[in-house]
Order: structure tokens, then C-alpha cells, then sequence
């Protein structure tokens, strides 16, 4: 008795100490919101090689500290840069609603020399500095002579690059109220440079005025952006003296800060491109805010009320350990720095009915552990309970824990975040059952006027479900083959929709640019894509999300195509307000789908592997064969019901292929523990029985995460309401396929099955 005290003290200390730390964290700092929860513009950059410089992690460092002090200067409050492998930069932009403006300022490799004029061009054919058989689109190598255009189109042959960007110490942007020459870039000279530039003017100045050669040539990324002749006061040999020069011409004031911006930022070390950009409004994230939040709202008081109902007081014990759930959930994401974005919001949400899971499994153990009269009082089947349902809730988290991590290891960008949130929820979860949960019913059930009434406590009886299970006493794994065959029928229904309609692959995976509108008057989509064909888009897919929203996907653009689009559109709709806007490289799009494959492959591996080492290699296949049912299914689905094929369906897949294996690993411990216990009776039995006594389990958790997810497809946009579809999807075939799919295939995988029936 006093060993049992002192564990529940050490228990309650240790639930106590975690939800402070968690309200400290929560109330002191804020969660970092993803752009598509509070707007702005996020660009993925990938490094180029170069004939003389690799594109390696350290060159890519390098060229995130340039674009850092880009950022820095442009004025963006909180930006992120995150280096991602090798050779890509993942830049998030707060409040910029401008894309072009921030690419362009981003992917300019900035590369600025200094040449002396050797003379006009012979040809004004060499008017490159490139040879026809290099890559137009290379950058110019300053180490060589070359032939570039000046600012009215005359070509000049140029000396190799006497300075380059790593003899500037900075550049400002003036304007002259004297001169009235308006603004000029003012461009200030280390002490290296200072030299070597009064050694390029002494030499211009040794020729006459208005002779070419007496002119200075200033190129940034291979164009001359100024050539002024040195003054006539400069003498030859003597040079322009104090390491300062003037950078004059047409600009204004924008573009003379940008200029001065990219001078004193620095040169890039190797050439970027911009592989991925995203723009989403501010509207956007304060409507998913608003949907997920009454969506975790209501999907939570609704499986409150029915844990509540089923299991009363520890019930409602629970769904107070359901709350400190959501408190270290989210002090979790805070301590990380994890940055929480639409899917991974859709993830928290969703994790809330996961968590009810682990309660399910206790309670449910320790009814049988009360119903056996194993354990004489509502406190020692509790006891039981936790201790008989340790092994499964760490089976079955543990692989969704698995599912997770492939999403953070390969997938990138707002499905990584769904990763974050999916697995600091599982974790949580399993505090909050496990800890929370204890200490509350342990300490409940061990008052005494709960005592005296123990079927207050709601353990004390075995439930309708358990009840009518066991007044019937189905027979379910008489002819597992016939189940079967029951399945394979429905997996053919269902896959033969990829081959009548196809799979709709998002912009994700075949990269393109999607951009979403909302209008003031509701457009017709068959109107908008007609007038998009006139207007030169034939392939345009445009589809209505609500009534005055329009999405509309197309293959790559450029910026005065899209705003070929937008002016369609806003003719159709009124005044239109570009809400979301992403581009997609077709390189970028590959990769998605080749790591969506490997994802997939992976899971079906790693889940292999982990069920073989915890159960037998028998039900480590039927597991996993139930897994590709119920992927399939899901495809097969969505291509059916024609909905895209994401990163954000993707996300849904993964979890799925969690909570399929969680509720066959379930039935699979049951087994394996009659299996332990009784090995005369016939495995078909033992499996009938496994199956009886874990489908109220089965039957109450998936209840639970329906709620929640029924709640979220309702109340969210349509991003949201296509990922609730999937896993409502998900949730009910994997709850058939763990019982009439992954237990027959146990049966019948198991030699000798046959006799004993």
C-alpha cells in the first residue's frame, strides 16, 4: 500500500511539473505561424554550380549569410531562411505580397566588376560576353575579357575584371538637390580597392576626351549599368584618388536603393533559382485560423461528451487530461521553434481524437479486468488496466510516431510541419494518458464514496457493445477467406478509378503555378476557363471553392501572364483580390514525387520491420497487407471523386498508413497475449476472440477521431475539407480492415489454420 502511494506521489509530481512547464512556456512565448496563417511570401531557392564554383553546403551557407543581409535591408519583419540539403534555401517573407519584386531582388547574383574600356566592338554581332557554344544563361566569367552593350546599345570590348564586389565596402543610395542630377548610387572602395581604382582612372585618363578608352565600365550580373569617362581635370598617370565613384543614370528612388542594396550585400557565390514560390493573404489565415478553431472546439466537446457518456467519471477525468493534452501540445511547439502551418494546424486538431485513443485502451482493460473479478475494486482494475495497456498504446504510437518522422525526413515545407505537429501530438498524448490521466482516475478511484458507488466510476460494467458481442458470440473468422475475398472485391471498385478517371496530381508534384481568387460576384468556373482560353490559357483548370472563390492552375507562368489571368477573372467577378499564389519548378514537382514514392516504400518497410521484431513475421505481413489495402483504397477514392493529388494529400496518406497498423497492432497484442496463454485452442478462435473483445476499443476511438474530423471537413476551406475527407476515409477502412482484412490474413497465414475451425 505504501509502495502504491508513493508511485501515485511521483506520478503527481511529475504530471504537476509538466503542466506547469507547459503554462509557463504557453503564456510566454507565442507560437511562430507559417505564411499561410498569417500571409506573405515564401521562396524556395536552389543553388547552381558554376564552371569554377561547386554548388556544396559551404557555398550555399555562404550565399544564405548574402541573402540574409538582402532580407535584413529590404525591411522584412521576422523573415526565415532555412537551408534545406544540400543545395536548397527556403526563405519565408512576412507581410511581402509582392513575389516578383522579392525573387528578383533575392536571385540576382549581384556579381558587380570594375573594367577598363579597351574600345568599341568591332561587330556589333559580339555583343556577349559569352562564346555561341556556352550557356546563354550562365554568368560571365570576370576573369576574361569581354564584350558587352553599354547603356545605349553601342558594344565595348572590356579588359578582365580590374575590381569585383569583394573590393566594395558598401554603397549608399543619394539624392543631389545641388546638381539636380537626381538620384545616384555612391559606391565606397576598401583599401585594396582604393588602389586599384585610382590605378584604372590614371590609365582611362591618359586618353583624349570622348575617346571610348577613357571610359570606366561598371558591370553588375553581366550589364554594363554605367561607363562614365573620367573627368578632364584627372591627368594621366595621376588617377582618381579616395576610393569613392558615382553610379549615375535614370533612376529612382526604388531603384536606386536596390541598386545600393545589392552592391553592399555582396556578391552571391554561386547563382540561385527560384524553384518554388508561395504567396498567400492574410485572409486566407485568419479564415483557417477561425475554421480550425471551431473545428477543434466543437470536435472536442463532442468527444468529450461521448467519452463522458460511455465512461463517466473517468470520462470526464479524461477529457480534463484531454485539455492538459492540447496545454503540452502546445507548449511543445513553442519550446521548439516550430513553425505551425495549415496542415500541421489540421495535424494538432486531428491529434486531439488520437489522444482519446490511449484512454479507450485502459478503460476498456480495465472493464474486463472488473467484469473477470480479477481485480475486486475499481482502483485495482485501473491498476490492471494501465499496466495490461502499456504494450499496445507503445506499439501502436510508436507507429505512428514512424509515419511522422518520414514526413519530416522527406517531405518538405507545409507537410513537414504536419510531421511536427503529428508527433509532438503522439507524444503528448501519451503523457496525457499515461501520467495525467493516472494520477486523476487512480486518485478518483480510491475515495471512498466512489468506492461505495462504483458504477460511477464507469469501469464497473462491461458496456452495450462488449455486452451484445458476447450475448451474440459471432463466429467472424469462420471463413476468413471469404473476407478476403470480400476485400479484394472492394480494393478492385476502388483502384479501377485511377485507371477510368486517373489521378489529378496537384502543382506539388507536376510543379505550375496555382493562384486562387476571391471575388465580389460568384463566377461561373465553365465561364472563366472559356474566357481563359480566349485570352490564351487553353489548359487552365479552374475550379469554384465557395461562392465567390476561384482557383485556377495552370503550367508555368510568367508575371505578365498571370496578370493576364487576374485581369480575366476580374473581369468576370468584379473587383477581384488575389488571395494565394504559388509556383511550382518542374524540378522541384519530380522531387515531390519521387519522395512521395520513396515515403510510401519506406513506410511499408519500416512498419514490416518493426512488427516483425515485436509480433511474429506472420502478422508483421498481414499488417502491412492490410496497409496496402487501405492506401489503395484511398487513392483509388480520390481518383474517383476527382480531388488533386497534393503534398497535403500526402500528409493524410501517411497518416493513415499510422492508423492503419494502430488498430491492427491492437488486435495483434490481444492475440498475442491469448496466444501466450491458451495454445490449444485453435488460432481461428483465438483470433474471434481477440477481435470481440477489441472492438469496443476499436469502436469508441474511432468514434472519437470521427467527431473531431467530421467537425473539421465541415467547418474548414476546401484544403482542409479534402484533408478530413482522406482521413475520415482513412479511419473507417482501416477499422474494417484490421478486423476483416489483416486477422484473416493472420488465419490463413498460419500453417495448420485450416484444421481448426
Amino acid at each position: 500500500m505504501k509502495r502504491r502511494k508513493n508511485s501515485l506521489r511521483a506520478r503527481a509530481l511529475l504530471a504537476l511539473t509538466v503542466i506547469a512547464a507547459s503554462l509557463a512556456i504557453a503564456l510566454t512565448t507565442p507560437v511562430r505561424l507559417g505564411l499561410d496563417l498569417r500571409g506573405g511570401t515564401q521562396i524556395t531557392l536552389e543553388t547552381r554550380s558554376t564552371d569554377t564554383t561547386e554548388a556544396d553546403r559551404e557555398a550555399t551557407d555562404r550565399t544564405m549569410e548574402v541573402l540574409r543581409g538582402r532580407i535584413d535591408a529590404l525591411g522584412v519583419a521576422e523573415p526565415t531562411l532555412v537551408r534545406s540539403g544540400d543545395q536548397r534555401i527556403l526563405v519565408e517573407l512576412p507581410g511581402v505580397q509582392d513575389p516578383k519584386k522579392a525573387a528578383d531582388v533575392l536571385g540576382r547574383t549581384a556579381q558587380l566588376t570594375v573594367h577598363t574600356v579597351l574600345g568599341p566592338a568591332e561587330s556589333p554581332d559580339a555583343t556577349t560576353g559569352t562564346p555561341p557554344s556556352a550557356d546563354p544563361a550562365a554568368p560571365v566569367d570576370p576573369a576574361k575579357a569581354l564584350t558587352l552593350p553599354d547603356e545605349s546599345g553601342q558594344p565595348l570590348r572590356l579588359k578582365a575584371a580590374d575590381l569585383t564586389g569583394q573590393d566594395v565596402k558598401g554603397a549608399d543610395a543619394r539624392f543631389d538637390q545641388q546638381s539636380g542630377t537626381g538620384w545616384h548610387v555612391t559606391i565606397d572602395f576598401t583599401a585594396t580597392g582604393r588602389d586599384a581604382w585610382t590605378d584604372v582612372t590614371a590609365q582611362a585618363a591618359c586618353h583624349p576626351a570622348g575617346d571610348p578608352q577613357r571610359r570606366v565600365a561598371i558591370v553588375l550580373d553581366d550589364k554594363i549599368i554605367s561607363s562614365p569617362q573620367v573627368d578632364p581635370s584627372v591627368t594621366c598617370g595621376t588617377g582618381i584618388p579616395g576610393g569613392t565613384t558615382q553610379i549615375t543614370g535614370s533612376f529612382d528612388d526604388a531603384e536606386a536603393r536596390e541598386l545600393a542594396l545589392l552592391i553592399s550585400g555582396g556578391a552571391l557565390p554561386v547563382p540561385v533559382e527560384t524553384v518554388e514560390q508561395r504567396t498567400v493573404g492574410a485572409t486566407l489565415g485568419d479564415a483557417a485560423i477561425a475554421a480550425a478553431a471551431w473545428a477543434a472546439v466543437i470536435g472536442t466537446s463532442l468527444t468529450a461528451l461521448f467519452i463522458i457518456a460511455v465512461y463517466r467519471l473517468m470520462g470526464l477525468l479524461a477529457t480534463a487530461a484531454l485539455l492538459c493534452y492540447g496545454l503540452i501540445s502546445y507548449a511543445a511547439l513553442a519550446a521548439l521553434g516550430a513553425t505551425l502551418t495549415l496542415p500541421g494546424l489540421a495535424g494538432f486538431v486531428l491529434a486531439i481524437g488520437m489522444a482519446v485513443d490511449a484512454n479507450v485502451l485502459v478503460f476498456e482493460r480495465a472493464r474486463e479486468e472488473y467484469a473477470a473479478r480479477n481485480r475486486p475494486t475499481p482502483r485495482s482494475a485501473l491498476t490492471a488496466g494501465f499496466r495490461g495497456a502499456l504494450s499496445a498504446i507503445a506499439d501502436s504510437n510508436i507507429t505512428t510516431l514512424v509515419a511522422a518522422a518520414l514526413l519530416f525526413t522527406l517531405a518538405s515545407g507545409p507537410v513537414r510541419g504536419f510531421g511536427v505537429t503529428l508527433g509532438i501530438g503522439v507524444l503528448a498524448s501519451m503523457i496525457s494518458a499515461l501520467v495525467v490521466t493516472r494520477v486523476l482516475a487512480e486518485y478518483a478511484a480510491g475515495r471512498r464514496a466512489v468506492r461505495r458507488r462504483p458504477r460511477l466510476t464507469g469501469i464497473a460494467d462491461t458496456g452495450r457493445v462488449r455486452d451484445g458481442l458476447l450475448r451474440r458470440n459471432p463466429f467472424l473468422m469462420r471463413r476468413p477467406r471469404r473476407w478476403l475475398a470480400v476485400s479484394g472485391v472492394l480494393l478492385a471498385v476502388a483502384t479501377s478509378g485511377v485507371l477510368v478517371r486517373g489521378l489529378d496530381f496537384g502543382i506539388d508534384f507536376t510543379g505550375g503555378r496555382l493562384i486562387e481568387y476571391s471575388t465580389t460576384t460568384a463566377v461561373d468556373p465553365d465561364r472563366a476557363r472559356e474566357a481563359l482560353t480566349h485570352a490564351g490559357f487553353p489548359r487552365a483548370v479552374v475550379q469554384s471553392s465557395g461562392d465567390t472563390a476561384l482557383t485556377v492552375r495552370t503550367e508555368n507562368l510568367t508575371d505578365a501572364e498571370a496578370t493576364a489571368v487576374t485581369e480575366t477573372i476580374g473581369g468576370l467577378g468584379g473587383e477581384t483580390k488575389k488571395v494565394r499564389d504559388e509556383l511550382i519548378g518542374p524540378s522541384l514537382g519530380d522531387e515531390l514525387r519521387r519522395n512521395a514514392v520513396i515515403a510510401l516504400a519506406l513506410a511499408l518497410g519500416a512498419q514490416l520491420l518493426y512488427l516483425a521484431v515485436r509480433f511474429r513475421w506472420r502478422f508483421a505481413t498481414a499488417a502491412v497487407g492490410a496497409l496496402v489495402h487501405d492506401v489503395a483504397i484511398l487513392v483509388g477514392v480520390f481518383a474517383w471523386l476527382g480531388k488533386p493529388i497534393d503534398g497535403v494529400f500526402l500528409a493524410a496518406l501517411l497518416t493513415v498508413i499510422g492508423y492503419s497498423v494502430n488498430d491492427s497492432v491492437v488486435l495483434f497484442d490481444r492475440i498475442r497475449e491469448l496466444l501466450a496463454r491458451d495454445r490449444t485452442t485453435p488460432l481461428p478462435r483465438l483470433t474471434n476472440q481477440a477481435i470481440l473483445q477489441t472492438l469496443p476499443r476499436t469502436v469508441n476511438t474511432g468514434m472519437g477521431a470521427a467527431l473531431v474530423l467530421t467537425a473539421l471537413a465541415v467547418l474548414a476551406d476546401d484544403t482542409l475539407t479534402d484533408f478530413a475527407l482522406a482521413l475520415l476515409i482513412g479511419l473507417a477502412v482501416g477499422t474494417y480492415s484490421s478486423v476483416f482484412t489483416a486477422a484473416p490474413l493472420t488465419v490463413c497465414l498460419y500453417p495448420g489454420a485450416r484444421r481448426h475451425r
